[in-house]
């Protein structure tokens, strides 16, 4: 299917639903109001002409209650429908490249030691997790946030596009995932949840449920007798102060329990139906049909289970409504709803960690194949049994726009360990280094690659291009620089040969300094068996690769000055740049250089 033509579609086709229901919310108030009418008039005509009977109150209030009722379906249907058109307007902003700011940026996964988040644009506003991430709960968005930030081994890489490619046509499932609960950012935390089903047992009264209930139904039936048959207060006090004393006993425990639950409530509602959205569905990889037993493990379906406690739920939180408290009170309502979910969470709670991991992987997985559905063109990566390699053809950035992507091929492994970068300023040199760990990312995540091909083998990614100095830790641009290409170099030192991305190589020191210096990481970068890319405006570091060849290889961006403007073209070419536009770009502002 088309994506643009689909999304269209169905907005198209929800919106109408939406236009549809406003009008018939705008009958049915019109109903009630009319019906309202009515009833006054039939209360005046009983109180004063008294021409009708007293029951004819009933037809204009079981109107008005079917007609409450009736309406607050329609407008369930209208916010529902009203849903769906933002998740494809959201969806067609992604197509037509103007989703940035509009999503989740996923800032509080973001950690300013880790080797590429900040550098690569995993997080934050316009970034990959932005660009990815459709989750419904903090489960599925923190499953998104740890592929991104942590390779994933290659068969389990395989499982995964084995999965996306099973979920990339199940648009309907996306959008009914899209339209279910709470807002993800209103819900709770996931830890939270493990950690109430993880707590302590809170004990009650031996055979308090049964004692409970005895005395709530000796209670109506002593109540009954006092009102209807005269069986006087005696009986009634002889039930209903025991059932009062033994409510006083376990009243801090049942607020404890209830206490903890409230704030549980949104995410068993969200979750339950999640849960039993997915186990509709039938998938065919076999990592999906892995993560989706993994939602029962042998005992009832988890939607089941949860389900079971959204009830719970529910009729804990009917004890606000006025018409039941007195009620309530005499059948030990809440204590004995708060035994049943203690005996819940007891039961369920060890399993909550488990839902939530499967639950989050496919949420993650849904993302991955929302994506990969939007950009058909893009394809899977193939991994090498050895390495270390990168070998990518016409890549392009994933954060850039369609019309604006200019794409480079980038060739690593093979007896060539490192690309030196060349070229003036804005020719494209750090949106390259960009580009090419951006699909390693998406790569080694699962997900399809902004390239016409990519084969590569298991690397640990590191990047230096976005350092800044820090006044509050004393920390100057340059040390800030040499901090990160230590924690590269840590990195080359691990059981997966690096991937080191590195900008501008130490260019915050002096020129003889900057090439012994460099020439030293990169010969270190080599030996440790590193393959990445360094660029740099120093033309002695093109020196180096010379003197390393063919270990090292030139290449560079150019530029050219038409009618005092510079223009670029981005595209990569072998060898050393030729010429530098830093004076022309002063001049071209009118500097006296």
């Amino acid at each position: 299917m088309d994506p643009l033509a689909e999304y269209t579609s169905r907005r198209d086709a929800r919106q109408l639903v939406v236009e549809r229901q406003k009008a018939r919310e705008g009958r049915f108030a019109d109903a009630r109001m009319t019906v309202f009418v009515a009833g006054l008039v039939m209360v005046f005509l009983l109180l004063g002409p008294k021409v009708l009977a007293p029951y004819w109150l009933a037809l204009p209030l079981v109107a008005f209650i079917a007609l409450v009722i009736a309406h607050d379906r329609v407008a369930h249907e209208r916010k529902r429908a009203e849903r769906a058109v933002a998740f494809y307007d959201l969806g067609l902003a992604r197509l037509g490249d103007a989703w940035a700011g509009k999503g989740e940026a996923g800032t509080r996964y973001f950690h300013p030691s880790h080797p590429y988040a900040e550098d690569l644009d995993v997080f934050g506003p316009g970034s990959l997790f932005e660009l990815l991430c459709t989750a419904r709960t903090r489960a599925g968005e923190g499953a998104l946030a740890r592929w991104l930030c942590e390779a994933a081994a290659p068969d389990e890489v395989r499982a995964r596009q084995q999965a996306v490619d099973d979920l990339r046509p199940r648009l309907d499932l996306r959008e009914d995932l899209a339209l279910l609960g709470a807002d993800v950012r209103e819900s709770g935390d996931p830890d939270a949840f493990v950690a109430w089903g993880a707590a302590g047992r809170v004990d009650f009264p031996p055979a308090f449920r049964v004692i409970a209930r005895i005395l709530g139904a000796l209670n109506v039936v002593n109540l009954a007798g006092w009102i209807f048959l005269g069986f006087g207060p005696l009986p009634f006090a002889l039930t209903f102060v025991p059932s009062m004393i033994l409510a006083r006993v376990v009243k801090p425990r049942v607020q404890e329990v209830v206490e903890a639950v409230e704030k549980r409530e949104r995410d068993v509602e969200l979750l339950c139906e999640l849960m039993e959205r997915l186990g509709r569905e039938r998938f065919t990889a076999t990592k999906l049909a892995a993560l989706r037993s993994g939602l029962s493990a042998g005992g009832p379906p988890a939607y089941e289970e949860l389900a079971r406690l959204r009830r719970l739920l529910h009729l804990l939180d009917s004890r606000r409504n006025e018409l039941f408290v007195a009620i309530s009170v005499l059948v030990l309502f809440v204590p004995l709803v708060a035994v049943a979910i203690e005996a819940w969470r007891l039961r369920g709670g060890p399993s909550i960690p488990r839902w939530l991991a499967a639950l989050g992987e496919l949420e993650a997985l849904s993302a991955l194949a929302g994506y990969a559905y939007e950009h058909p063109s893009d394809p899977f990566p193939e991994f090498a049994d050895a390495g270390p390699c990168y070998e990518g053809e016409q890549l392009g950035h994933p954060l850039i726009a369609h019309k604006r992507c200019v794409r480079n091929d980038a060739t690593l492994g093979n007896g060539t360990s490192v690309l030196v970068v060349s070229g003036s300023n804005m020719s494209g040199k750090s949106t390259y280094l960009r580009t090419v760990g951006a699909n390693a990312v998406l790569a080694m995540m699962g997900a399809p690659v902004r390239a016409k091909r990519l084969r590569l083998s298991p690397l640990s990614v590191g990047a230096s291009i976005r350092r800044t100095d820090s006044l509050q830790d004393g920390t100057s641009h340059f040390y800030a620089e040499i901090k990160r290409i230590r924690q590269l170099v840590d990195l080359a030192q691990g059981p997966r040969p690096a991937l080191f991305l590195v900008d501008e190589i130490l260019h915050g020191t002096n020129s003889h300094d900057r090439t012994i210096g460099s020439a030293a990481i990169v010969k270190g970068f080599i030996g440790r068996g590193a393959i990445g890319l360094v660029t740099t405006h120093d033309l002695s570091l093109a020196k180096v690769a010379d003197e390393l060849a063919p270990k090292a290889v030139n290449v560079h961006f150019e530029d050219q000055l038409v009618d005092g403007r510079m223009v670029f073209d981005y595209k990569l070419r072998p060898g050393v740049v030729t010429k530098s536009n830093a004076l022309e770009l002063m001049r071209s502002l009118g500097l006296d250089v």
